[in-house]
């Protein structure tokens, strides 16, 4: 009876502990929020040296999801989509040539995409992000420098987390050279910032 006693309540204990087990790991799991990409109030704009002067551009159509673990956000992820068609810069002959095979080549790449590979913590809501760029058929390793602006209530209830990040690129990196006609008019370094609302999704 003493022998069944004792393995009665090491099954017990065995159950416990499963248990416990079960609801951390449900728990760290409903730890991470995810977020959709709210393209309406979502934004990509950029600039380039044109001579003397610099020429501001947006992309438009921005999707993607953001991972937030707000107990660690250095575990967070992102993986964000831009329509590249969406280009604009207020003038529609300049759109035209950039959406052509001479730059961006919509025709045959749609679509750019990054995806983070690793947040590095620089501030108190502040971020490096590491990740993978794709434009123009091309990977490239970036790093964002990220902030977080914060969470909150938006309309409706829906809960909402805002970010802004910039970077610089190099389009020649990207085999976007331009027509060889443009040479010196037009700069190499392309000027990125990035401002995301995103909706907490339920």
């Amino acid at each position: 009876m003493h022998t069944m006693n004792k393995k009665f309540r090491s099954l017990i204990l065995a159950a416990v502990s499963l248990a416990s087990l079960g609801f951390a790991s449900l728990a760290s799991r409903a730890a991470v929020e995810t977020y959709a990409i709210d393209s309406v109030h979502s934004n990509v704009a950029f600039s380039i040296r044109h001579f003397v002067s610099k020429v501001p551009g947006n992309f438009t159509k921005l999707s993607g999801t953001i991972k937030v673990d707000r107990e660690n956000l250095e575990k967070s992820t992102v993986n964000a989509i831009i329509d590249v068609s969406s280009v604009t810069t207020s003038n529609d002959a300049r759109d035209k040539h950039l959406k052509s095979d001479a730059f961006f080549d919509v025709a045959k790449y749609p679509t750019a995409r990054f995806v983070s590979i690793a947040w590095k913590k620089t501030g108190e809501n502040t971020f490096d992000i590491t990740g993978d760029l794709t434009i123009h058929g091309i990977t490239k390793s970036v790093v964002l420098n990220a902030e977080l602006l914060g969470f909150g209530a938006g309309m409706e209830g829906v809960q909402l987390s805002g970010w802004q990040a910039t970077t610089t690129l190099k389009r020649s990196d990207f085999g976007m050279s331009g027509p060889a006609v443009l040479g010196a008019a037009l700069g190499d370094e392309v000027a990125i910032t990035i401002n995301v609302e995103a909706d907490l999704k339920k």
